[in-house]
């Protein structure tokens, strides 16, 4: 059994203690691939040591988060660019608008979130798109500048079906579902009941969201084990047929590696 974490801050300081043991557990999970998205500028070192640290699961990605998206956004999207010359990345991520706790930088969100856009575009490459309490205006950006070439994941779906629907409708984008499908009172079981397996790939977004039975402590991408069991339940297939199929769903979006 081959499961894919598309998504998960492997290089992050909650793992610096025990790194190799955590990705060693997710190896013994069937775990083959971890795309770690960046989150600004100052993450970017602890990124690239993870994935020269273990570079044939941990596959780096590269952006400018919305959440750190400030006055100085541009210096940062120009200190990120050229990066893309430097070495190999597997995405455009993590983008997107955050809209949750403070507004104050939503039209600057915006703007670096068609800039990034652009950036996949131009180098044939996804995006991960980060989207709390903005879909309507995400979904906006991406219908204006989408074409056959863009292509990549709604990180951490957790919409309504209307709304799976119109990630479907695109055509060429998966939502990525973590562990709060294992939670008590989320509404994601009876959404996905309605929703084809071909648009869903899995993700942790470790160390943040664990499943049941790990709430209120550190995730890790050894549990996507408990989330490609809670597709199964819903599903009704075997959990090996999750977790091939949704292995399969993620290397359409990035390619095979």
């Amino acid at each position: 059994m081959q499961l894919t974490d598309t998504h998960t801050h492997l290089f992050a300081e909650e793992f610096n203690a025990d790194m190799a043991d955590m990705i060693q557990r997710a190896i013994d999970k069937g775990v083959t691939k971890c795309f770690l998205p960046n989150i600004d500028v100052s993450s970017i070192s602890a990124l690239l040591k993870a994935a020269d640290d273990f570079p044939v699961i941990c596959l780096p990605m590269m952006g400018l988060h919305p959440c750190s998206v400030d006055t100085n956004f541009e210096q940062q999207l120009a200190e990120i660019k050229p990066w893309f010359e430097k070495r190999k990345f597997f995405g455009v991520g993590e983008i997107g608008i955050d809209l949750f706790h403070d507004v104050t930088f939503a039209e600057q969100q915006k703007t670096a979130f068609r800039t990034q856009i652009n950036w996949a575009k131009e180098l044939n490459l996804p995006i991960i798109i980060h989207c709390r309490n903005s879909f309507k205006e995400v979904m906006e950006i991406v219908a204006e500048l989408h074409d056959s070439s863009l292509k990549g994941i709604f990180h951490c779906f957790t919409g309504t079906t209307e709304e799976a629907h119109q990630v479907m409708d695109l055509k060429t984008f998966k939502m990525g579902i973590g562990g709060v499908v294992t939670y008590k009172n989320s509404t994601l079981p009876q959404v996905l009941a309605g929703i084809p397996l071909s648009y869903i790939v899995l993700e942790t977004d470790s160390p943040y969201l664990p499943p049941v039975p790990f709430r209120g402590k550190r995730n890790e991408s050894s549990y996507i084990y408990y989330v490609a069991d809670k597709l199964s339940e819903i599903y009704r297939f075997p959990i090996e047929k999750i977790a091939e199929a949704t292995t399969q769903n993620a290397m359409d979006v990035f390619g095979q590696i």
